[in-house]
C-alpha cells in the first residue's frame, strides 16, 4: 500500500508539473505591410511637364496607410529644374497597394547633362519601410540645335542686276536691333480675336537667326504668349524687291505672318493705309502659304484679294528654309516663293477702290495664336512653335 501510494503520488505530481509547463499557442499578430518607392526617369522637355514616381505596399492593409514625402536637391535644383515638395502626403485607403507621387518638371532648351534629385518617404502610419528613398533622373533631351533650326533650304543672292541693297537685317547679333525694330506688346485680340499676349521675351536669337516663339503659358490674362516686331518710323520703304528667308511653325491655331502696313496708318487708319501680306500661313495647312493685299476707305468697306501656293507631296514649311519674295513696283506687286511667281496684282485689280500701295510701308513680323482665320489651338497643337527668320533684304 505504501509503495502504491508513493507511486501514485509521483504520477500525480508529474502530471501537475507537465500541465503547468505546457505553453498556450502564440497569438496571431496582424501583418504590417512595408512601403517601397521606386526610382524614376523622365525626359526634361522644353516647358512644364511631369513625372510619376511609384510607391507600393507589400500587401493590402485593413487600415488606411499614410506616408509623407519630400524632395531633396542633388544636381537638379528645386525651382529651376523641378517643383520641390516639403510636405507631400500619400494616403492608401484600405485595400489599396499602389500610389503615384507626381512631380512637376521645369523644362528648357539648354544643352546640359542629365540631372538628379531625391524623393524621400517619411513618417509612415500603419506600415514600415522597405525602401524609403528614390533617385529621380531628369534626362536632357536638348541638342546643340535646341531650336531645331533647319540645316537646308532655299537661298537668294545678295545682288541683283540693276538693283542696290538698301537695307538688310541678317540677325547675327544677340538682341533685336532697336534702331530698326520696335516690339509691340500686349493682348487684346489685335482685331482678329487672337489669344496671345505679345512679349519681348519670346524673341530669341540663335546661330544668325531671329526666332519668334509662340508658347502655351498664362500671362497677363492670356493663355499663350508670342512676339510681334515692327519697323514703323524706323525702316519704311516704297518699291523694290524684298527677300525674307524663313522656316515656319505649324499646328492648329498657329498663324505666322511676314507683312507690311502703310506708314500713314496713324492718320488714315486701317485698311485705308493698305496692308501687304508677303507671307501668311495657317498652321493646320503647314504646306501652303498665302500672299494677300487689304484695302478700302474704312473698315466697313474693307476688301482683300490674294492667292496661295503649296509645296509638293508631304513637304512642310517647317522642314527647311524657303524665301518669300515680293517685287514691288509702281501700280504692281508680284509674289514669289523660292523665285517662282505665284501671284500678281495691279492698280486695276482693286478698281474702283483707291490703290494705297504706292506709298511708304513698314514691316511687321509676328506669330499669332488663334483668331478668326486659323481658329483656336486644340489638343493636336504642340508648343512651343517657332518662326525662324534667317534674313530680310530690301533691294531698289
Amino acid at each position: 500500500m505504501t509503495i502504491l501510494k508513493y507511486t501514485a503520488t509521483l504520477l500525480l505530481t508529474g502530471l501537475c508539473v507537465f500541465t503547468a509547463c505546457k505553453k498556450d499557442p502564440d497569438p496571431v499578430l496582424p501583418t504590417v505591410p512595408s512601403l517601397s518607392i521606386a526610382n524614376a526617369s523622365e525626359l526634361e522637355g522644353n516647358s512644364t511637364g511631369s513625372l510619376s514616381i511609384k510607391v507600393t505596399l507589400s500587401a493590402a492593409s485593413t487600415n488606411n496607410v499614410l506616408v509623407n514625402f519630400a524632395t531633396i536637391d542633388s544636381t537638379a535644383k528645386a525651382g529651376s529644374d523641378y517643383v520641390g515638395k516639403t510636405d507631400g502626403e500619400l494616403v492608401f485607403l484600405a485595400g489599396e497597394t499602389e500610389k503615384n507621387i507626381v512631380i512637376q518638371l521645369k523644362g528648357d532648351a539648354v544643352l546640359e547633362p542629365d540631372e538628379q534629385f531625391i524623393v524621400l518617404l517619411l513618417n509612415p502610419v500603419n506600415a514600415i519601410f522597405a525602401r524609403e528613398r528614390a533617385t529621380i533622373n531628369i534626362r536632357n533631351d536638348d541638342t546643340d540645335n535646341p531650336f531645331h533650326i533647319p540645316a537646308t533650304g532655299y537661298s537668294t543672292p545678295e545682288t541683283y542686276a540693276g538693283k542696290t541693297m538698301v537695307w538688310r537685317d541678317e540677325f547675327n547679333g544677340t538682341s533685336l536691333d532697336l534702331s530698326a525694330w520696335t516690339f509691340e506688346t500686349g493682348a487684346g485680340g489685335w482685331g482678329n480675336n487672337e489669344l496671345q499676349y505679345y512679349r519681348t521675351e519670346n524673341t530669341i536669337f540663335s546661330e544668325g537667326n531671329l526666332i519668334i516663339e509662340a508658347r502655351k503659358e498664362n500671362f497677363g490674362g492670356s493663355a499663350y504668349t508670342s512676339s510681334r516686331l515692327i519697323t514703323k518710323g524706323k525702316k519704311e520703304f516704297k518699291f523694290g524687291r524684298i527677300d525674307i528667308r524663313a522656316a515656319l511653325p505649324e499646328g492648329q491655331g498657329i498663324w505666322p505672318a511676314l507683312w507690311m502696313l502703310g506708314g500713314n496708318i496713324s492718320t488714315v487708319n486701317w485698311p485705308a493705309c493698305g496692308e501687304i501680306d508677303i507671307m501668311e500661313l495657317i498652321g493646320s495647312q503647314p504646306n501652303r502659304v498665302y500672299g494677300t493685299i487689304h484695302y478700302g476707305a474704312n473698315t466697313s468697306e474693307h476688301q482683300f484679294i490674294g492667292n496661295s501656293t503649296a509645296l509638293a507631296g508631304t513637304a512642310k514649311f517647317s522642314n527647311e528654309f524657303h524665301v518669300f519674295s515680293m517685287v514691288w513696283e509702281q501700280d504692281k506687286i508680284t509674289w514669289l516663293l523660292d523665285d517662282v511667281q505665284y501671284y500678281q496684282i495691279t492698280a486695276s485689280s482693286v478698281s474702283p477702290a483707291a490703290y494705297p500701295f504706292n506709298n511708304d510701308f513698314f514691316f511687321v513680323f509676328n506669330v499669332a495664336v488663334g483668331g478668326q482665320w486659323p481658329g483656336d489651338p486644340d489638343g493636336s497643337t504642340n508648343f512651343p512653335q517657332r518662326m525662324i527668320v534667317d534674313y530680310v533684304r530690301v533691294f531698289q
